[in-house]
């Protein structure tokens, strides 16, 4: 590296720092914050054009499209040039940090009578996944979350979910009322007919065993349907 660009890479890397102790953590780009949090590039690149790449894979990056940087493994990462072991794993915890801190936000606004409180507390949890994931909300008398739990993962059929499976972990929890929550990987929430007919055979079971089912909502990319708000649970 001749002079010139080197003396250009220290103060690209050098920017975002003096950026954030003028102006404040605030005034930077997800592109600079990132660049902090790795520190370093590498051989002619330095930690923004690292940190461009990997939030925007669609400018550089093979093979990945448009994919979340939060739905990315180890293994992963580290094919990428310029990240190692020790990049990869502060990136992974990075990420899980913001999904913390993220429901630790939304979670003193939650309200299970509010599909639009449920959708923003778990919203970062499961809207990077890259498999369609289901959650079971278990409730009381008072509507206050007793349990959750994660019945499967992989494409949603009716081999794979069952009321059954769903009932019998609800009544050992003695719950009262269930909502159930699953994302589409896709980003886009709107429902599926498997997704129709899988409601209606767990709020129909439900009626049966004296459990109500009180919505299921589909988390899609920062957006969400709610079978309630949208007046498609009863006709499920």
């Amino acid at each position: 590296m001749s002079f010139n660009n080197g003396m250009k890479h220290m103060i690209e890397e050098e920017r975002p720092y003096e950026k954030c102790d003028r102006f404040g953590a605030g005034s930077l780009t997800d592109i600079e914050l990132l660049a902090i949090m790795l520190r370093t590039g590498t051989k002619g690149e330095s930690a923004l054009d690292l940190a461009r790449k990997l939030l925007y894979p669609e400018h550089g990056m093979p093979n990945k499209g448009e994919t979340h940087l939060q739905s990315w493994t180890k293994e992963e990462l580290m094919k990428i040039h310029g990240i190692g072991k020790v990049k990869a794993i502060q990136i992974l915890c990075l990420c899980e940090l913001s999904k913390r801190l993220s429901r630790l936000s939304a979670r003193s606004e939650l309200d299970f009578s509010k599909p639009g409180t449920i959708a923003e507390y778990y919203m970062e949890d499961m809207r990077h996944r890259n498999q369609e994931h289901i959650k079971l909300l278990m409730l009381n008398g008072r509507s206050r979350l007793i349990g959750e739990s994660e019945i499967s993962k992989g494409t949603i059929n009716m081999s794979v979910i069952s009321p059954r499976e769903i009932f019998l972990e609800a009544l050992q929890k003695g719950a009262v009322y269930i909502i159930v929550l699953h994302n589409h990987p896709s980003g886009d929430p709107t429902p599926s007919r498997e997704d129709m007919l899988i409601t209606k055979r767990i709020r129909e079971a439900g009626l049966i065993l004296g459990i109500e089912l009180l919505d299921h909502i589909i988390i899609g990319d920062n957006c969400y349907v709610s079978f309630v708000q949208e007046g498609l649970l009863q006709s499920a």
